[in-house]
């Protein structure tokens, strides 16, 4: 290797031809082949039924594949009980033991794995100052509000030293301010302890927040893995780049195309430039993602430069505190969304005509929804 060249980190897991069905007929997950680097915290996203709570349950080992092989730092663990997998787990309902007090719930996975008394009363103590309750040891779960829970949790999956730690849904129950704390609080546990995680969640600005890189599951299928701004800035798809984020929609068919840029014509009229991403040919539909972030309202009649320019009426404009939505009618879709910094949305009247514009950069022709 020449000098001053990094060596990729090592692949941690490889899922490599996993299917998997429950009636022999209908494949939840479809042909998965992905990797997870050591120490990276990777996000299965997805909505329900999309198959990233069935590939994590896969890895953790309750269920198995119907079809291909997990490796786990290079060692196949399709028949390796859960239980020998070195595997932490953090669900959504805690899983706690309510019989037991804080401190003897950390210490489980340590007397399952026979540790000896005193390393793992060490352990349990250093845990517990990892999550700063060391003050609640000799209480019960019952006692503890939902984030405690959750902290606890954490706690018990990370005190044997895990290789891998997972999660499923682990902050689905909590409020939402909670839950913005916890998701820093676990992302700097992430940082600072260098442990890798799989984390599952239906919430895309959770996996956006949190994540090295993110899957995008949608019908048994990864659609996209990509880092969290790459999946925002350069969706490969319809689908992924409504799921990611806001995206406002335009229906069309493709007029020309040169070099990394097409012609659309939109069905409710009018024509843009746009990035050729997920198009092929001309005649062809296409389905034009623009965020509304990236485009600006200018009042009808006034002179502006650029190719992407059209006709809008005003619906309604929301106030949401740090930024204003103005919904237009635009070549056919009656929600289209523009960001506005919050005072502007007074400037705008309900059934205004106006005018809006885009970069053609920031306007991607993909495949029809």
């Amino acid at each position: 290797m020449e000098a001053g060249m990094v060596t990729p980190a090592p692949a941690l897991v490889r899922f490599s031809g996993i299917q998997k069905t429950y009636d022999g007929e209908h494949l939840v997950v479809k042909n998965l082949d992905l990797e997870i680097k050591k120490g990276e915290f990777i996000t299965l996203l997805g909505p329900s039924g999309s198959g990233k709570t069935t590939t994590l349950m896969m890895l953790a080992g309750f269920e198995v594949p119907t079809h291909g092989e997990i490796y786990l730092a290079d060692r196949p663990i399709k028949n390796v009980p859960p239980h020998k997998r070195d595997i932490g787990m953090v669900f959504q309902n805690y899983a706690l033991f309510p019989h037991l007090t804080i401190a003897e719930n950390i210490a489980f996975p340590l007397s399952v794995r026979k540790i000896k008394k005193a390393e793992a009363q060490e352990r349990v103590g250093a845990a517990l100052r990892m999550i700063k309750m060391e003050s609640l040891a000799h209480r019960r779960p019952g006692q503890l509000s939902g984030g405690q829970q959750q902290r606890v949790a954490l706690a018990r999956a990370l005190v044997f030293n895990p290789q891998l730690v997972l999660m499923d849904e682990p902050l689905g129950a909590l409020d939402k301010r909670l839950r913005e704390q916890m998701q820093l609080e676990i992302k700097q546990l992430h940082e600072t302890m260098g442990i890798t995680i799989v984390y599952v969640t239906h919430d895309q600005s959770e996996a956006l927040t949190m994540s090295d890189r993110i899957a995008v599951f949608n019908d048994g299928i990864v659609q996209q893995i990509d880092t969290p701004d790459s999946l925002y800035e350069n969706p490969v798809n319809s689908f992924v780049a409504h799921f990611i984020g806001e995206n406002n929609v335009l229906a069309g068919t493709v007029e020309t195309i040169e070099n990394e840029y097409c012609r659309v014509a939109l069905a409710g009229g009018g024509a843009v430039t746009a990035r050729a991403v997920n198009v092929s040919r001309a005649g062809a539909s296409t389905s034009l993602s623009v965020r509304p972030e990236r485009i600006s309202i200018v009042p009808d009649g006034t002179s502006s430069d650029g190719p992407n320019r059209l006709p809008a009426k005003v619906q309604s404009t929301i106030y949401l505190g740090d930024h204003a939505l103005a919904v237009l009618d635009v070549a056919g879709n009656s929600e289209f969304m523009v960001k506005l910094q919050p005072v502007a949305h007074h400037s705008l009247r309900q059934g205004e005509s106006v005018s809006i514009t885009f970069r053609p950069e920031d306007c991607l022709a993909l495949d029809p929804v």
